[in-house]
């Protein structure tokens, strides 16, 4: 280690003066002798970046500070030729001693901290779902899932951000009708590139989105094309692209054009409103008999009833949200669309009670969560819900009835959810019971 502080040491050639010392963050602090500082400026000093006193001596048995190693960090930058390897160890003891490197009048800034380009946030963990329908199928899913989340610093304005995941099934049960297939595999299901600016966001690509005055009652999926909010007390989002009939597949070969545009207002710290219209069209959408694979939502119950009489439909859309404490709030939403079928196949609407965050709750340690809501989700009035509690939907009924969850932290980053649904199908006959049960342990990264 002596050896290593002499090499740290060589760099200094302290003329420095009093005033300028004490302008640092903390100029005399030590760096403590196992930070990876010492390591990277040793490997400096052997690569020749790093020289020593204009003697050429190596005074060693000198106590180093972070003022110190930022003088060296200084001389290093200050380098040409040297090799890719060293100039990214150069970059990360920039942003590590970006402070005092500062009160050199040196601009770490403009090394645009590139060690820091691209973060990884995601999680790690199990799901489970138990979904049942009267005299139909009882279906079982487990599964583990690793999810990573990078966001890729462009410029000070524009990030690239993705979402990829490993899905690994652990199918344990399959009924007459359950689903015995395995969908283990990598996928990266989501890839934009994000402005943000004063008031405004720009989302370019294949985007999350999740419809904001609903809390993803018509859409919590993603939308491939163009995405722009704009405005603060009032909040306008313009969206234009494409929709996938079933977004939660990896391939899909049906989509549908989509345009639409949400409102939402403050109307005060408590009360938020807002209003929405939703365009959806497909030339091809009606030309064929099978309404399950091919007109997911768009037909009757009996899949043979044209619902609309056209290839486009319209989906409008009022809600609001209110807090009766810092805690405890409430989402109302209510969504229709046009078309010639029953009216609870063309309506969608939410109410929802929530307390402190509902299933997001702070990610602090002992943190609870929880949320009671009555749902009615007529396929023709929504898009793709956000709801993984409702997997029914997502085999092709339209279902009512109550949505109960809750979430704990168990320890930082460490969360467990449960989610119940249990209701009735909407059937042109017979309103079939149904019931969906959804539990997480995730960890977070």
């Amino acid at each position: 280690m002596k050896k290593l502080l002499a090499a740290a040491a060589a760099a200094a050639t302290l003329t420095v003066s009093s005033a300028t010392v004490f302008a640092a963050a903390n100029p005399f602090e030590d760096v403590p002798a196992d930070h990876w500082a010492y390591d990277a400026v040793a490997q400096l000093a052997a690569d020749g970046v790093i020289e020593g006193y204009g003697d050429g001596t190596y005074r060693g048995n000198q106590e180093i500070t972070r003022y110190e190693m930022a003088q060296m960090v200084a001389r290093a930058m200050a380098k040409n030729n040297v090799s890719g390897a060293d100039k990214a160890m150069i970059d990360k003891l920039a942003a590590e001693f970006a402070d005092e490197l500062n009160s050199l009048g040196v601009r770490v800034a403009a090394l645009e901290k590139k060690v820091d380009n691209v973060k990884w946030k995601g999680w790690v963990g199990y799901e489970y779902w138990n979904d049942k329908h009267e005299g139909d199928h009882h279906y079982n899913l487990q599964r583990f899932q690793f999810q990573l989340n990078p966001v890729v610093t462009i410029n000070k304005n524009w990030q690239g951000r993705a979402r990829l995941k490993y899905l690994s099934d652990a199918n344990t049960a399959s009924n007459a009708t359950g689903n015995s297939t395995d969908d283990s595999g990598f996928q990266m299901d989501r890839v934009w590139a994000q402005g943000n600016y004063d008031n405004l966001t720009i989302r370019l690509g294949k985007v999350s989105y999740e419809t904001a005055l609903d809390r993803g009652l018509v859409l919590g999926n993603r939308v491939t094309g163009g995405i722009i909010t704009f405005g603060n007390k009032l909040k306008t989002t313009i969206g234009i692209g494409r929709q996938a009939r079933d977004p939660n597949r990896s391939r899909q070969s049906t989509t549908d054009n989509l345009q639409f545009i949400e409102f939402g207002y403050k109307a005060s710290d408590r009360l938020n409103i807002g209003a929405a219209y939703y365009h959806l069209s497909n030339k091809s959408a009606y030309n064929h008999a099978d309404g399950v694979s091919t007109g997911r939502f768009w037909k009757a119950w009996d899949n043979t009833t044209d619902a609309f009489g056209s290839n486009s439909r319209n989906i409008w859309e009022v809600g609001l949200t209110y807090k009766f404490s810092p805690k405890f709030d409430t989402n109302l939403a209510y969504a229709r669309s046009n078309g010639h079928w029953a009216s609870k196949y063309k309506q969608a609407y939410t109410i929802e009670f929530s307390y402190n965050g509902g299933r997001y709750p702070e990610m602090k340690r002992g943190n609870f969560g929880a949320f009671i809501a009555y749902r009615h989700l007529g396929r023709g009035a929504v898009i793709f819900p956000t709801y993984d509690e409702t997997y029914t939907f997502t085999n092709n009924y339209s279902v009512k009835g109550v949505n109960l969850g809750a979430a704990y932290v168990f320890d930082k980053n460490v969360m467990g959810t449960v989610l119940y649904f249990f209701g009735k199908e909407l059937g042109d006959t017979k309103n079939r019971d149904t019931s969906t049960l959804y539990t997480t342990l995730q960890f977070f990264f």
